[in-house]
Formats: C-alpha cells, structure tokens, sequence
C-alpha cells in the first residue's frame, strides 16, 4: 500500500460526514491538494466520474481531479444523503446538485453518487466515489419496490 502525507484539513479520527463536508467543500474550491487530503492511501481507491471509465490509485484519481479543477471549480452540492455506517465502513449514497454555467445562463443537473468511507490508521477516509450520468431534472426517490427495474 503506498504512503503519501496528509493535509491537516482531514483531521485524524474525522467522522465520514466531515470527510464528505471536506470532499464537497474542495470540489466547489478547486482545492486538489484539499481533495486528495480526504482520499486514502490505498493503492485500491476507485473513482468513477460521470460517463468514465473507472480510475484505480491515487495518483490516478488525483489526475483526474488535476483535469478537472483546469476547467476551474465544480460546483456541487450533496443532498439527500442517505447512509449505512457499521464499525470500520460508511456508505453514503446522495444527489449531488451540479450548477454549471452555460452560454444560455446557469443550468442545474443531478448526479446520482455513491461515497465509500473506511476507517483506518489515519481516521477515515475516501475509499471509492461513483457518480452516474447527469440528468437536468431532479430523479423522484422511491422507497418501495419500482415495478420496472431496467
């Protein structure tokens, strides 16, 4: 497992929400050095950005994200975050709302994602971000069974 010093920004022992509040906070800063603070060090880590294929270690995903922030900041924030935590691993699925600013003025679109914590020597940290397509409207929750699946 490669090693690679952390940013006080994601504080030792951190919960998986600050270290979400710090993913999101960097993406809308275009804060790399933030950003890549939250993620571990894990030669494992996966992220699969919007229509991507899937990007594995880190200094992969922190080229990714180095592409990214060229454009500038994303601006996006999460919401309707729904999470499973047990002793060592959070999930955090969520709506990420997506402002981009576009020649027609600013248009908002959704992303659906997924966010993997681990805890581990260093608190907890990012293992794994999987955002889908975007859409330009909000997707409904459903809570029960859907009756068509695919």
């Amino acid at each position: 497992m490669a090693r690679r010093p952390k940013s006080e920004t994601a504080a030792l022992m951190a919960s998986p929400e600050e270290i979400e509040i710090e993913f999101y906070e960097a993406l809308q800063r275009g804060d790399l050095e933030r950003l890549m603070a939250v993620w571990a060090d894990d030669d494992e880590v996966v992220c699969v950005h919007p229509g991507g294929p899937r990007v594995v270690g880190p200094a992969a995903v922190r080229a990714t994200f180095e592409a990214i922030f060229a454009n500038g900041p994303v601006h996006v924030r999460p919401e309707q975050v729904r999470r499973v935590q047990g002793p060592g691993c959070a999930v955090h699925n969520l709506l990420e709302r997506v402002e981009v600013l576009t020649d027609e003025g600013p248009l908002t679109a959704w992303v659906m994602a997924t966010n993997v914590y681990l805890k581990g020597p260093q608190g907890w940290r990012l293992v794994a971000h999987h955002a889908s397509g975007g859409s330009r409207e909000e997707p409904p929750e459903i809570s029960e069974a859907p009756t068509v699946l695919h």
